[in-house]
C-alpha cells in the first residue's frame, strides 16, 4: 500500500463522509489520463477530438484538467465515439 493509500485511509476512518469524495477525486484523475491518452494516439488537438467524439472543447478541456466531475456514462459516450471501450475492473 503506498503512503498516499496510507493516508486515504487515515482520514477516511477519520470522516467517513470523504470517501466518495476520495472517490470521485480518483475518477477524476483516471478519467482525464484516459482522455488524453485517446486523443494522443489519434494525433487530435482537444478540439479536433471534441467534434470527433461530437461533444464541445470545453468538456474535453474540463475532463482533461480535472475540473469537472466525469460520470462512467459521459466517459463510455466518448469511448464509444472514439471507436473504444471501457473496461470496468472491481477491486
Amino acid at each position: 500500500m503506498s503512503f498516499i493509500d496510507k493516508y486515504i485511509d487515515k482520514k477516511v476512518k477519520e470522516n467517513p463522509k470523504l470517501k466518495k469524495h476520495f472517490e470521485q477525486t480518483d475518477l477524476n484523475l483516471n478519467a482525464a489520463v484516459m482522455v488524453r491518452d485517446m486523443r494522443d494516439d489519434l494525433g487530435m488537438t482537444q478540439k479536433e477530438f471534441a467534434e470527433y467524439v461530437g461533444k464541445p472543447q470545453s468538456t474535453i478541456s474540463r475532463i482533461e484538467s480535472e475540473s469537472m466531475n466525469v460520470s462512467i456514462g459521459l466517459l463510455n459516450e466518448i469511448a464509444n465515439s472514439a471507436h473504444r471501450q471501457i473496461k470496468l475492473i472491481l477491486v
